[in-house]
């Protein structure tokens, strides 16, 4: 495998679960705006404990980085996850959720856990947040009612093109690390970027069908 194509070789080895992230009950009632709103509110409540999570996972990427302007660009990723979550969840929560549920802890884990991985692998773990939401927020705006629609704002934030150009930046600097790692760290990069892709399923299938842990 040629490393400049390592997200190509990422993205087509997480294709079939991205076909399955479209087929989800949950993204298709969004769109058309049937989508309950105990169903919705359930899935922001963990998007918003997931992105604080997340947006730590950043910050040490950013920390590890040797190249500057790629650290100046994580970081930036991280406050920009801060503000979305702010200004997102804000018009939809009163307070946040008491404790994650079974998949948003599984996911947030796992990215923690990359820290002790090579930083290139650490980066590839949070690529598919970006790009699997952006390719979601271009499917859902392609076949979305946004008139009258409860759940437009979510679909507007996701299709931005500032999101969009942030979720290209992210691409580019994992095939920069890539480029510049060893086939088995390239390996070890796809692999996570797959597991954290199913992981994205996940998360929106239990919001529509919540998995919790017992009492």
């Amino acid at each position: 495998m040629n490393s400049q194509q390592w997200s190509l070789h990422a993205w087509q080895a997480a294709a079939p679960v991205y076909q399955a992230i479209l087929r989800l009950p949950f993204l298709n009632e969004l769109a058309d705006g049937t989508l309950s709103r105990e169903r919705f509110l359930r899935y922001i409540g963990q998007d918003s404990l997931y992105l604080g999570e997340y947006s730590r996972v950043l910050a040490h990427i950013a920390s590890r980085l040797q190249n500057i302007a790629h650290t100046d660009t994580f970081l930036k990723f991280a406050a920009d996850g801060v503000a979305t979550e702010k200004a997102l969840h804000s018009g939809y929560l009163s307070q946040p959720p008491a404790g994650k549920s079974p998949a948003c802890l599984f996911y947030t884990s796992l990215l923690k856990a990359q820290a002790y991985e090579h930083v290139a692998v650490e980066a590839a773990s949070i690529l598919p947040c970006f790009w699997i939401y952006r390719e979601v927020g271009r499917h859902i705006l392609s076949i979305a009612k946004l008139e009258g629609n409860p759940y437009a704002d979510w679909i507007r934030t996701y299709s931005d093109p500032t999101f969009d150009a942030a979720t290209a930046r992210a691409i580019e600097i994992c095939d920069t690390l890539a480029q510049e790692a060893t086939p088995d760290i390239r390996n070890r990069m796809t692999e996570i970027f797959l597991q954290c892709s199913r992981l994205e399923w996940l998360f929106w299938h239990t919001a529509y069908s919540p998995l919790e842990f017992p009492e």
